[in-house]
């Protein structure tokens, strides 16, 4: 009815424009101008709700964050007339027609606007010229980083924006709310990093060719996960350090045993230095990780050097002892220690032993005495065994060098006093 239809005309905002253009007034105004051109420079609120830390790598030394961005300006040549003072809500095919901020992210890598299923673009319009733009933004942005004391490290990152074209005398940027424009997400975790605290703060950036600009801080302070790092790297070293120390109670004759422990130590602490090098940036200054490797690294490599002293100086002192009790018809008279390492079996007394040829291996002439039928089982090899059995711990605190007595403190002493230090200084 004509009733209806004037009521209608009453509210602009009820009415079903043929053209979005035909309600704001698009067409009447040149939006490649900032509103107020010429004047004071506008001000354009931001807020910033964080919805998730993606990811922060080390080697890059960057961080990626997914945000919903929000401006806030007042731009008169959108204002419209509406009775009920209700806005006007479009998507991101209006904004290629109005103005809008050029606001960037500063030290980004890459960043990009989510278009599934259409780009994540909001702009709603109030009768006052009032509006609010909104993205969701996904960025990936530098954060210059300090290992000096990793893994028991705090980073601080900040994601920056500025203007790109409009210094601080055609464009002012603020936070909308205060300290209160910045909130995450309750549920934003990372797997390696505690999130200590987000805050927003404010300052100016100075370009000698174009001016000053406002440029806005978004500061997060990222506390590192030990735990992960105690259970890859320190336990390992500890373990591997503490292996070592297992050469010093082993007979100092067996050679095969210590050497090839104190090797695999070392080529194990190796592969352990290797793999936390490689998940690291090279950086030219020393980390804390690398200090408590290396230490580790030298008091198992020192292990290997105790024992090359050790037995080099048992040998000088066999060749001594050799020299003193002269040679006797081609026979050397060795004590059971001396034999031991010549045919392979232990002695309760000094015996006499002909180098050539050598007597046969223990094992055999036992075979032999078994197979022989002799009434009397007490031969004296069998005597010597028993005597052995008592014996055995007697005749090893005797082969040990004075070398592997005072290790066996000195070394698990020093390595705790190491510990003791490096944790007290770095947590």
């Amino acid at each position: 009815s004509k009733r209806e239809i004037k009521m209608r005309k009453l509210d602009s905002t009820k009415v079903r424009p043929v053209k979005t253009e035909q309600l704001l007034h698009i067409e009447d105004h040149d939006f490649a101008l900032r509103p107020g051109f010429g004047g004071s420079p506008i001000p354009v609120g931001i807020d910033v709700q964080v919805e998730s830390i993606d990811s922060i790598s080390e080697v890059d030394m960057d961080f990626t964050m997914t945000l919903y961005l929000r401006h806030y300006w007042k731009d008169e040549r959108l204002s419209f007339r509406s009775n009920k003072n209700k806005s006007m809500t479009f998507d991101g095919r209006l904004i290629k027609k109005i103005w809008v901020p050029d606001v960037f992210f500063v030290h980004s890598k890459r960043s990009f606007i989510h278009d599934t299923t259409v780009e994540n673009i909001m702009l709603r319009v109030y009768p006052d010229g009032n509006v609010l733009f909104s993205l969701r933004i996904t960025v990936s942005a530098m954060c210059f980083m300090d290992f000096s004391r990793f893994p028991l490290d705090t980073q601080n990152c900040s994601l920056e924006l500025e203007s790109y074209a409009y210094n601080e005398d055609d464009l002012m940027l603020y936070w909308k709310h205060g300290n209160k424009s910045l909130s995450t997400d309750e549920h934003i975790s990372l797997s390696q990093f505690f999130i200590e605290e987000f805050s927003a703060s404010s300052g100016l950036a100075f370009y000698s060719s174009t001016g000053w600009y406002n440029r806005l801080f978004i500061n997060f302070a990222l506390r590192r996960h030990i735990f992960f790092f105690v259970l890859q790297s320190y336990f390992p070293a500890m373990l591997m350090v503490m292996l070592s120390w297992v050469s010093f109670w082993i007979d100092r004759r067996a050679v095969p045993a210590r050497v090839s422990l104190g090797i695999t130590t070392v080529l194990t602490m190796s592969t352990i230095m290797t793999g936390v090098s490689a998940s690291m940036p090279q950086v030219s200054y020393i980390k804390a990780v690398d200090v408590y490797l290396w230490i580790s690294f030298l008091f198992v490599f020192l292990s290997v050097i105790e024992y090359a002293a050790v037995n080099y100086l048992t040998t000088i002192e066999e060749r001594k002892q050799l020299k003193k009790r002269g040679k006797a018809s081609g026979m050397y008279s060795m004590d059971a220690v001396q034999a031991m390492a010549f045919d392979g079996c232990f002695h309760d007394t000094d015996v006499d032993i002909d180098l050539t040829p050598f007597p046969e291996p223990c094992e055999e002439n036992e075979t032999r005495a078994s197979q022989t039928n002799i009434p009397n089982a007490d031969t004296p090899r069998l005597k010597r065994k028993r005597s052995l059995k008592g014996n055995v711990g007697r005749i090893i605190l005797q082969n040990n060098h004075v070398i592997d007595t005072y290790s066996r403190i000195i070394f698990p002493s020093v390595y705790i006093v190491f510990n003791f230090f490096y944790w007290g200084l770095y947590i």
